[in-house]
């Protein structure tokens, strides 16, 4: 059992809540990635809330959004106090659903492992994007990972 609940829902860009759009917005213009949202395949929004474990485990709840376009994977993590984004052009990294990784069975979650060149790093990285069971969820894996393959065609 994950140590998160999550919440995943489908939604428009615009609809996201005004800090994530604002970081997001930030690392598009610090790293010159205009027009990267003009064809947004999907959109997702996820709440993920800790469950308290033990007698001084401590409740928390973090927000993430995740974008997909034809060419890139744009996603934002939004803690108590700051938000952070990352960014990839989906022909330099392979995406897999995180239930068919080993990781899964040492940490059960669900949601997406992403693997390679991100926009912000200097050597190919690892990062995993929490997702839901749910329609949204499942729909937001299927758009990404056929998407990072129709990217390599």
């Amino acid at each position: 059992m994950s140590d998160w609940k999550r919440t995943t829902k489908e939604i428009p860009f615009e609809s996201l809540p005004a800090e994530l759009i604002s970081a997001i917005n930030q690392d598009i213009e610090r790293y010159n990635l205009d027009p990267i949202l003009n064809n947004v395949l999907i959109c997702v929004q996820t709440e993920s809330e800790k469950v308290k474990k033990g007698l001084f485990g401590k409740a928390e709840t973090v927000r993430g959004a995740a974008i997909v376009t034809p060419r890139w994977l744009l996603w934002a993590i939004q803690g108590t106090k700051t938000a952070s984004v990352l960014s990839a052009q989906l022909i330099n990294i392979t995406v897999q659903d995180y239930a068919q990784t080993p990781f899964m069975k040492m940490i059960p979650d669900s949601g997406i492992e992403v693997n390679g060149m991100f926009t912000n790093a200097s050597e190919s990285v690892s990062a995993f994007i929490g997702l839901d069971e749910g329609v949204a969820g499942k729909r937001f894996k299927e758009t990404v990972i056929k998407a990072a393959q129709d990217a390599k065609k």
